[in-house]
């Protein structure tokens, strides 16, 4: 079933497998009282090595290589089932469903447990280099949108967001704080025919969510920035982000996460010095402060919400994607 919002998607997932008993408490809210999230660019699911050639992940190897028990450590029996898993770099409808179902068949869950909720259902595929020499890997990457998934046991949708766009310095462009900066989106994007459809790979999404059984109010959005924001901070016209970053909140998005009392945003910001303190005046803290890609912290997750200590900085090291997972138990 396919539920269509404008440019978005509801997509819910197929089946996969018959579900162990579980009670009435299990089945409305985790037995901990705690919601379980993680932020990663997949790179949809395709991962680059030194030597310029890439290798094709599976849903459920990169699910087990990202997802952690209380001592930040894979693939024990001590890692549950987590509530939201914020997303960036996804083909599509296709790929998201295809990732909600391998990950309800990972715990044994009925068929539409998980769903996956996407920015742009089919994007266009944009141009330039995916640095993979194996051209069939590479062409894997030239569809990219944002998309939030989550668990129905624990969470019941509530709105679906607006997407709204990143902002970007035109190459050739002056800067100074803000000033040159444009909209992502356009007629404002790249020119070269190429790259006409790059735009969608930036475009932001968010939903509020309840929990089953308490009714507390969860707003979760992804992000992901140019690649131009790393030197040029910019949200859109004239405008250099909260505290300077690139990162702003669509104003449809604004409105759920006003009426949430836990909040989770995951940004593949671009960009690296952005604080933990950045999205303080939305009562959020950032979570993790290693580096994300390669020698660079470029991923994000800010939260408002009661977060557990975590032995490993929030951090998962061994995500088998170009970006490390950046993950958070929020305590509700």
């Amino acid at each position: 079933m396919l539920l269509i919002h404008g440019s978005l998607t509801l997509a819910v997932a197929a089946a996969l497998t018959v579900a162990p008993a579980t009670t009435t408490h299990e089945a409305t809210r985790t037995a901990d009282q705690v919601l379980r999230v993680y932020t990663n660019n997949i790179e949809n699911l395709v991962r680059n090595n030194a030597d310029g050639s890439c290798t094709r992940i599976s849903g459920p190897d990169h699910l087990t290589s990202m997802l952690v028990d209380d001592n930040g450590r894979t693939g024990t029996s001590g890692v549950r089932a987590p509530d939201l898993l914020i997303v960036q770099q996804v083909r599509g409808t296709g790929q998201a469903t295809a990732y909600a179902d391998q990950l309800s068949a990972k715990f044994g869950f009925p068929a539409g447990t998980y769903r996956a909720i996407v920015a742009w259902d089919d994007p266009e595929q944009w141009g330039g280099s995916h640095h993979c020499s194996q051209q069939s890997l590479g062409d894997l990457k030239k569809r990219q949108t944002n998309g939030i998934i989550y668990n129905t046991r624990t969470l019941g949708l509530a709105e679906t967001s607006k997407y709204w766009s990143a902002g970007w310095l035109k190459p050739g462009t002056s800067y100074s704080g803000g000033a040159g900066c444009t909209l992502y989106k356009p007629p404002s994007n790249d020119a070269a025919a190429a790259n006409k459809h790059k735009w969608k790979r930036t475009s932001a999404i968010a939903a509020r969510f309840t929990i089953k059984g308490t009714g507390t109010s969860v707003f979760a959005a992804s992000m992901h920035l140019p690649e131009q924001n790393g030197k040029n901070a910019c949200a859109g016209p004239g405008d250099p982000g909260i505290a300077n970053s690139g990162i702003k909140v669509g104003a449809d998005a604004t409105r759920l996460m006003n009426a949430s009392a836990v909040r989770v945003i995951g940004i593949d910001a671009n960009r690296t010095g952005i604080a933990r303190t950045t999205l303080g005046g939305f009562g959020m803290t950032g979570y993790g402060a290693k580096a994300t890609m390669g020698t660079r912290k470029i991923d994000h997750l800010f939260v408002k919400g009661a977060v557990r200590p975590s032995p490993v900085d929030h951090t998962v090291n061994s995500t088998k994607s170009n970006h490390l997972a950046l993950y958070a138990f929020i305590t509700v």
